[in-house]
């Protein structure tokens, strides 16, 4: 009888789910797809909503219906500390289904819980994106075939998906640091309104091994950071209290990525106009009548300070002393007006403006205890241009170094004063010069931008690309990555992420909101790859396993390579399951 009472219970509580409305979460509007997939036959899918677990190699289409084995559970190893990720994509030809994803407790053999609120759903939205086709250069949208990726993530736990849509959903799981190892399960139920639920068993297995919080990290990750892009997207003053509270989940989200470095600009417009909302000085210059500098570092300390308290504090980038077209602005008291100088390098007008300034801006540094911290940066700014600003910078402020974006290999020529290089992609630097710099506790990493088709974050690079950047990091012996833009964005990056010059995405990598993406999370994936790796060579080492440390060098060692290979996601999932079989291996021994 009881068992009848059950059954009856059970089946009066499933449909009412089935029948239960679903409230739809607000959200904003996506692009028009510029070139929908018409080949496909959406008639031949039956009825209902459609949906699989699949891999997060995966960048769907939208109008495309997906070509996946269905499959209703995933399994996943995951380190203490570290985050792991799957994905979930639904399909279907009726008209607007309205769903929502609720996520269950995970609950171990041994009855251990890890509450539900560690896994994260994200619907993942369309942005308009184009393709490589050379790379730099400025470019008409006409001129590029363009289309819809999916990229951005929407925090939210309801949608309504359309008819003949394919709409993916990234699901992040943060395993706690004080979680107990062994295995646990949770359920992942979709709701359909006016259709049965699905469930979907997610199966995490957590090692007896612990990664380090973010900001612990040893990786050097170096993604320049735009609060201007921040306060122009969302209308607010810069420096307003608005504004910080706009710039705070965003930033931390990036200190919670291993952020080491803070991106300043001492002058206007470093770069130009490389970005759609272009930098401005974080300090004050103003030419008094006698001729003599006042500065109002304010702005600068405030963010200083601001980024350090979120976790980010090994480095201080300044640019910078030789922007792009040497163009420096400074308020002019006897003119009562901002006036633009032109001075190069080596010029007695360069000369005039950077001598007190750097008098003035290494006393300040001191007071505030980030002399030493403090690095002057630069832009793949040419030899010459280089040489002249070293000579001023050694005379009066040489205990700053520099950090520069290298593809000139100037770190052949000046190996004391480059404190913080990153070369090229591609552009190898010889062993002995990295031993050196790592002894010197100099910093050594590489760079990708609009001139490397593979690997990159531009919208269209496919997933598996931001976890081989670590990867490769490792691999060729580097400290870090950098990455010139977190979060310039274009005039409208929600929907399009085209931009006037380099392919489209090139300028940002997370969201307006503090939207996370495809590309940031799949990157920072890779760089906790790096860290186990780190982790598992210094283990290894300790504990004399020197074959199975040979081994993990060997594995490491294939990703050496500046050609995509045929299976990179292959490659990936092998190396990923060799450095948990490695870390279980330690754990028993």
């Amino acid at each position: 009888m009881k068992s009848i009472l059950y059954i009856l219970c059970f089946s009066l509580v499933l449909n009412c789910q089935q029948k239960k409305e679903i409230v739809v979460a607000q959200t904003y509007q996506e692009p028009n797809d510029p070139s929908p997939d018409t080949d496909q036959n959406w008639t031949e899918i039956t009825k209902g909503m459609h949906a699989s677990l699949v891999s997060t190699n995966i960048r769907f289409v939208k109008s495309k219906i997906p070509e996946v084995n269905q499959s209703n559970s995933w399994k996943g190893e995951a380190w203490k500390g570290e985050r792991i990720s799957t994905q979930l994509v639904l399909w279907s030809n009726d008209s607007i289904t309205n769903t929502s994803i609720e996520v269950v407790d995970f609950v171990s053999n041994s009855g251990s819980k890890l509450p539900a609120s560690i896994a994260r759903t994200h619907f993942v939205k369309y942005v308009i994106t184009d393709e490589f086709a050379g790379g730099c250069g400025y470019r008409k949208p006409e001129d590029f075939a363009s289309s819809l990726a999916a990229d951005a993530f929407d925090p939210i736990s309801s949608y309504a998906v359309k008819a003949k849509e394919t709409r993916p959903v990234w699901i992040t799981i943060d395993v706690p640091h004080n979680a107990e190892s062994g295995t646990y399960k949770s359920i992942v139920s979709l709701d359909i309104e006016n259709q049965k639920t699905q469930q979907f068993e997610l199966i995490l297995h957590v090692l007896p091994k612990e990664l380090p919080k973010a900001t612990d990290w040893k990786f050097h990750l170096d993604l320049w950071q735009n609060p201007y892009a921040v306060a122009r997207f969302h209308n607010v003053k810069a420096w307003s209290q608005e504004h910080w509270g706009l710039l705070k989940p965003l930033m931390k989200r990036l200190a919670n990525a291993g952020q080491k470095v803070i991106t300043v600009s001492l002058n206007k417009r470093p770069w130009g106009g490389q970005t759609f909302d272009q930098f401005e000085a974080m300090i004050d210059w103003k030419k008094k009548t006698d001729g003599s500098w006042e500065y109002d570092f304010t702005n600068f300390d405030n963010w200083v300070q601001f980024m350090m308290d979120l976790g980010v504090k090994k480095q201080i980038s300044c640019y910078s002393m030789v922007p792009w077209g040497n163009e420096f602005y400074y308020f002019d008291e006897g003119e009562n007006k901002e006036v633009k100088i032109k001075a190069p390098p080596g010029t007695k007008p360069y000369e005039d403006l950077w001598v007190p300034f750097l008098t003035a801006f290494k006393k300040h540094l001191v007071e505030k205890g980030w002399n030493n911290i403090t690095r002057i940066a630069m832009d793949e700014r040419g030899p010459k241009e280089m040489k002249a600003m070293l000579e001023l910078l050694n005379e009066y402020a040489p205990e700053f170094g520099v950090s520069f974006a290298d593809n000139h290999k100037s770190y052949k020529l000046y190996p004391n004063e480059l404190k913080d290089m990153s070369v090229a992609f591609g552009h190898p630097v010889d062993n002995e010069d990295l031993v050196i710099r790592r002894e010197n506790g100099y910093v050594s990493t590489h760079y990708v931008c609009c001139s490397d088709g593979f690997p990159n974050t531009f919208t269209f690079s496919a997933p598996a690309e931001g976890f081989f950047i670590g990867w490769y990091t490792m691999a060729a012996d580097f400290d870090g990555f950098l990455r010139w833009a977190y979060n310039s964005w274009v005039e409208n990056p929600l929907q399009d992420s085209r931009f006037r010059a380099w392919p489209a995405g090139d300028t940002y990598i997370v969201y307006p909101d503090n939207r996370s993406s495809i590309r940031f999370e799949t990157l920072r994936d890779g760089i906790e790859d790096a860290e186990k790796i780190r982790i598992l060579r210094e283990e290894l080492k300790t504990n004399n396993m020197l074959d199975e440390l040979d081994y993990l060098n060997g594995v490491v060692a294939k990703f050496n390579i500046t050609t995509k290979p045929d299976d990179l996601e292959g490659m990936l999932k092998d190396a990923k399951n060799t450095l948990n079989v490695l870390a279980k291996k330690l754990t028993i021994d």
